[in-house]
C-alpha cells in the first residue's frame, strides 16, 4: 500500500473523505492505495502508484516526489506495509474523485489550524484514518 502527504504550495494538507462501510460512515484519509491495484498494471512499482493515486483520488500532479518510510499497518493482523511519500509542487491536471464509484470529496486543509479543523469534523461525526495523523507526525518532525 501507498500513502501520499500532498501539500500544496500555499501549505494546505491534501486530504479526502470517503464513506467507509466497515465503519458505516465517512473517514478522513490521506490520498492512499493498492500498488498493482489494476489489472494492467501487476509489476507496478511504488512510486508509479503512488503517482497514480494521487491523480485519481484528488485530480492532482506533483512536481517532486520523496519517498519518506515504509512500515507495517497492523504487523499482528497482516503483512501489509505501508509505503509514505511526500508529494510537493502540485497542479491541478483533472476532476479526481476515485475511479468505480468511490465518490471521493477532496479537502484542501491549512496546516495551520489543520488539527482543530479534525477535531470539529469528528464532532460532526467523521472517523479519521491513522495515516492522517502519521502524516501530521512526519511534517511536523
Amino acid at each position: 500500500m501507498i500513502a501520499i502527504i500532498a501539500l500544496t504550495d500555499d501549505d494546505q494538507l491534501v486530504l479526502v473523505e470517503q464513506y467507509r462501510p466497515p465503519l458505516g460512515r465517512t473517514v478522513i484519509e490521506i490520498p492512499a492505495g493498492l500498488v498493482g491495484d489494476e489489472a494492467a498494471s501487476t509489476d507496478e512499482v511504488d512510486l508509479d502508484a503512488a503517482q497514480r493515486e494521487l491523480l485519481e483520488e484528488t485530480g492532482f500532479t506533483a512536481d517532486r516526489w520523496q519517498s519518506l518510510l515504509t512500515c507495517a499497518s497492523s504487523g499482528g493482523l497482516t503483512d501489509e506495509c505501508v509505503h509514505f511519500f511526500r508529494a510537493d509542487g502540485l497542479t491541478k491536471t483533472a476532476e479526481g474523485g476515485g475511479v468505480d464509484g468511490e465518490r471521493i470529496h477532496v479537502v484542501l486543509v491549512p496546516r495551520n489550524g489543520i488539527h482543530r479543523w479534525i477535531q470539529s469534523r469528528i464532532k460532526d461525526g467523521l472517523a479519521v484514518d491513522a495515516k492522517v495523523f502519521s502524516a501530521l507526525a512526519m511534517l511536523e518532525a
